[in-house]
């Protein structure tokens, strides 16, 4: 697929793109939910893979009559999530190798993320990238959450950039359909392994293998190929 002209900016997901952190919140739900009484599996998390995590709560605990509200519950899993992420949580090395070459470039970076915010501001100064982005984005400060595209359009309205000129790179189905709606250029590299009908297929391009597959250069390769206008 060709990308929609030249590219100004790009939109980075944070969990699962950015830094090895789906872990942390498989084991930081797990957690939550135990002490609910609930044993939350791995095929459960599935659905809510790039998700936001606030609306994530909410159907949790509609689903499971949980007695605590929905921010409650999200405030338990943040704290739970964090005590984890300040153990370790790995920074992708390809991209650690793509971050300083976007930037000398000159251009504007963002991060949107289903994270909540003080989350991201977190993690972004423990892996040290916070100086690589203009702006950042949590699912908290829009009306809906991947997959529908507001966090990607309020990201562009952030960076002052039209849609069409800004790609979006993501991990999960719901932020490629999100990125898709938003009418940007997706770069897709999947954690979960896509199915047929996964979004990832639509995407201007794919690492169908996830991380294992992604380097830098393939993805500077990519922006430098010529696009219509």
């Amino acid at each position: 697929m060709t990308g929609p002209g030249r590219i100004e900016g790009i939109i980075f997901d944070l969990d699962g793109t950015l830094v090895d952190s789906e872990p942390n919140y498989m084991e930081a739900d797990r957690l939550l939910m135990a002490h609910y009484g609930v044993t939350f599996t791995e095929e459960m998390k599935r659905r809510y893979v790039g998700y936001g995590n606030a609306r994530m709560m909410e159907e949790i605990r509609e689903t499971f009559d949980l007695p605590d509200d929905a921010p409650t519950l999200l405030k338990r899993k943040n704290g739970l999530y964090l005590d984890l992420a300040r153990k370790k949580t790995p920074l992708f090395s390809e991209m650690a190798a793509l971050l300083p070459l976007l930037k000398e470039r000159g251009l504007p970076l963002a991060i949107a993320s289903g994270s909540s915010p003080e989350v991201i501001t977190e993690i972004v100064d423990l892996v040290g990238i916070a100086a690589f982005f203009d702006v950042f984005v949590s699912s908290e400060e829009v009306a809906e959450p991947k997959p529908e595209p507001d966090i990607f359009l309020e990201a562009a309205r952030r960076l002052g950039l039209a849609p069409k000129k800004l790609v979006v790179v993501e991990d999960s189905a719901h932020g490629v359909e999100a990125a898709l709606r938003a009418g940007m250029a997706v770069v897709a590299i999947p954690t979960l392994a896509p199915g047929p009908e996964d979004p990832a297929y639509r995407a201007d391009l794919l690492f169908e293998g996830g991380m294992e597959d992604f380097t830098a250069q393939a993805f500077l390769d990519w922006l430098d190929r010529p696009r219509r206008t």
